[in-house]
C-alpha cells in the first residue's frame, strides 16, 4: 500500500472536531439532554440557578433551580437563551422537538403559582410541562400531579400529534409499591386523554421512553420490585431491566424482565429495523436470563429485542472502573425525523456514549467523554475518547446524537472542582461513520405537506438557493440558505403538486415534487 493510500485511509477513518461550545457558569449546572432540531439546530436542556447579574436583568427573584434552555444553530452558534422559573427549584429531566419546529418541555417542580409558573403546586414535587415554540416563547403550560411527590423522567410525540409523558410518583394513593411509573397521554393541546399507573411490590423507576413505528411507546424502567400490583415479571436479582410496550391508546401489550443476581440499570433504549437495542450498566456475573460475565465495577450491558420483546442478542463491554451509559443511537432502521415513520433501512450500526468513574485506582481516561461503535451483531468496531478542544479534570457525557448527515454531537458537564460545572458540547466529524450514512441529494419531510417542510441538501455546499415552482413552472418562492436543513413555509399553497428545486455554488442541482394536501 502506498503511502497515499495510507494517508486517505487514516483521513478517511479520522475524527475530527468540528466545533465546541462551552457553555460558563458558577453554580452546579445540571444538563439533561440535547434536542436535534428537524432543521438540524441543537437544544442544550437543564437546570441552572441563575446569576444575581441575570436575576436583575430579567427580574426573577428566585434562588432555586430553573429550567435553563440554550438554542445552538448548525454552526454551534447561540440563537437563543432561555430561563423558566417558579419561586423554588424546579429541573427540566426532558425534551422533545415537535413536528412544526417547536419543543415540549418536561420537568420537575417544586414551586407554587409564581414567577413564570401559572398554576398552583398539587402537592409535594409535581410535573411541569412547557410548549414553547422554535424562538423559545411559551405556547401553554401544565402542572400535573397530586398530594404525593411526582418526577418527570420522558417526554415524546406521537404519530398524532399528541404526547407521552413519563414519571415517577413515590408512595402514590392509587400507586402499588414505594415508587411507581405514572404514565400521561395528552393531545396536542395539552389536554390530558388518559393516564396509567405501573409497579410492582417495590420500587420502580422509568428511565427512558421511545416512540415505536406503531404509533405506541417503549419504557424503559429500573426495577427493584417483586410481581404484584401491575407487574408480571419476577425480578432476578437486586435490581432489573424492565421494559413495557404500550399501545398507541397506552395500553399495555407485553413486558420482559431482564437481569443478573446483582444490580442492574437500565439507562437508554433506541429503534432498530428489527426492534429495539436496550442499554445499561451491570454489576451482575452471568446468572438469571443474563449471559454475559462482568469484567471490573460495572459494564455496559447491551440486549437487542424483536418487536415483540423476545431476546435476539445481548453482549457486554468493558471500558474498566464504572462505566456510565448515557445515550445510544442507531444508523439505519431509524425513525423519519419528522413523520413519525420508521425507514425501512436496516440498521448498520449503534452508537453508544458514556463516561467511565474511577472505583478504586484511577486510569488515564476516566472521567473523559467515550463513545463505542457496534455493528449490528453488537461487534464492537471501536471505541474512542473525546477530549474536544480541551479537557478538564471532571467531564460526565450527558447525552449523545448522532446527525443525519454522520456527525456526532456530545453534550456533558466539565469542571476543575465539583460544584462549578459547565456545560460542554462537542460536534464531530466521523469519517468511519460517514461511510454508512446513506445520502440524496435531496429530500423533503413531511410530504405531503400541510403548513410546512423541510428540505434537506445532502451534498457538500457553502450557500444554495431552494426554489419552489408550481406545475406550470411559475416560481412561487425563493430561499437563500447555508444549512443542509432548511424549513419552508407551505401555508399559502393551494392543495396540488409542487417542484423543489435546489441551485448550489457547486453548480449541483437537485429536485423533489411535493404533494400540498
Amino acid at each position: 500500500m502506498s503511502v497515499l493510500t495510507l494517508c486517505t485511509v487514516a483521513s478517511l477513518y479520522s475524527q475530527q472536531v468540528l466545533w465546541q461550545k462551552d457553555i460558563k457558569s458558577s453554580t452546579q449546572d445540571f444538563l439533561s439532554q440535547v434536542t436535534t432540531t428537524i432543521d438540524g439546530q441543537y437544544l442544550i436542556s437543564g437546570s441552572s440557578i441563575q446569576s444575581s447579574k441575570l436575576q436583575a436583568e430579567g427580574g426573577k427573584q428566585n434562588n432555586g433551580y430553573d429550567f435553563h434552555l440554550v438554542k445552538l444553530n448548525q454552526q454551534g452558534e447561540e440563537v437563543w437563551e432561555k430561563y423558566f422559573s417558579g419561586q423554588n427549584h424546579d429541573f427540566l429531566s426532558a425534551a422533545v422537538n415537535t413536528q412544526e419546529g417547536g419543543f415540549l418541555l418536561a420537568g420537575t417542580s417544586y414551586s407554587g403559582k409564581a414567577v413564570d409558573k401559572k398554576e398552583e403546586s398539587k402537592g409535594g414535587s409535581d410535573l411541569w410541562l412547557i410548549k414553547i415554540n422554535e424562538f423559545g416563547e411559551e405556547q401553554w403550560q401544565k402542572t400535573l400531579g397530586t398530594a404525593s411527590d411526582e418526577e418527570a423522567r420522558a417526554v415524546i410525540q406521537t404519530t398524532d400529534l399528541g404526547y407521552f409523558v413519563a414519571g415517577n410518583v413515590q408512595n402514590s394513593a392509587q400507586g402499588f409499591g414505594s415508587k411507581d411509573i405514572w404514565i400521561i397521554r395528552l393531545d396536542k393541546t395539552g389536554k390530558q386523554t388518559s393516564e396509567l399507573i405501573l409497579g410492582g411490590k417495590g420500587l420502580d423507576e422509568v428511565e427512558k421512553m421511545i416512540p415505536t413505528k406503531d404509533g405506541g411507546v417503549l419504557l424503559g424502567i429500573y426495577s427493584r420490585s417483586t410481581i404484584g400490583g401491575s407487574k408480571k415479571t419476577e425480578n432476578y436479582g437486586e435490581g432489573d431491566y424492565w421494559i413495557i410496550k404500550l399501545s398507541k391508546d397506552g395500553k399495555v401489550e407485553w413486558e420482559k424482565n431482564y437481569g443478573g443476581k446483582a444490580d442492574d440499570h437500565i439507562r437508554t433504549l433506541a429503534l432498530t429495523s428489527t426492534g429495539y437495542v436496550i442499554g445499561g450498566e451491570s454489576r451482575s456475573e452471568r446468572s438469571g436470563n443474563k449471559t454475559t460475565g462482568i469484567e471490573e465495577g460495572t459494564d455496559l450491558w447491551l440486549i437487542s429485542l424483536n418487536e415483540r420483546g423476545e431476546e435476539l442478542w445481548q453482549k457486554s463491554y468493558n471500558f474498566k472502573n464504572r462505566d456510565v451509559l448515557m445515550g445510544m443511537s442507531v444508523i439505519g432502521g431509524m425513525m423519519e425525523a419528522g413523520s413519525g415513520k420508521s425507514n425501512e433501512n436496516a440498521t448498520k450500526g449503534i452508537l453508544l456514549g458514556g463516561y467511565t468513574q474511577a472505583e478504586g485506582r484511577i486510569e488515564n481516561d476516566d472521567e473523559t467523554f467515550w463513545m463505542l461503535y457496534l455493528d449490528q451483531e453488537g461487534k464492537e468496531q471501536w471505541r474512542k475518547h473525546v477530549k474536544g478542544e480541551s479537557r478538564k479534570k471532571e467531564e460526565r457525557l450527558s447525552d449523545i446524537k448522532l446527525n443525519r448527515d454522520g456527525s456526532i454531537i456530545l453534550a456533558g458537564t466539565s469542571a476543575e472542582e465539583l460544584g462549578k460545572e459547565n456545560w460542554k458540547i462537542v460536534k464531530l466529524g466521523d469519517g468511519q461513520i460517514d461511510q454508512l450514512i446513506e445520502k440524496q441529494d435531496i429530500r423533503v419531510y413531511p410530504n405531503p405537506v400541510s403548513d410546512y417542510t423541510y428540505v434537506e441538501i445532502g451534498y457538500e455546499f457553502k450557500e444554495a438557493d431552494i426554489l419552489l415552482y408550481d406545475m406550470s413552472g411559475k416560481l412561487l418562492q425563493q430561499t437563500k440558505t447555508k444549512n443542509k436543513v432548511t424549513k419552508i413555509n407551505t401555508q399559502p399553497l393551494i392543495q396540488g403538486a409542487y417542484l423543489v428545486t435546489i441551485k448550489t455554488d457547486t453548480n449541483k442541482n437537485a429536485s423533489a415534487k411535493i404533494i400540498k394536501k
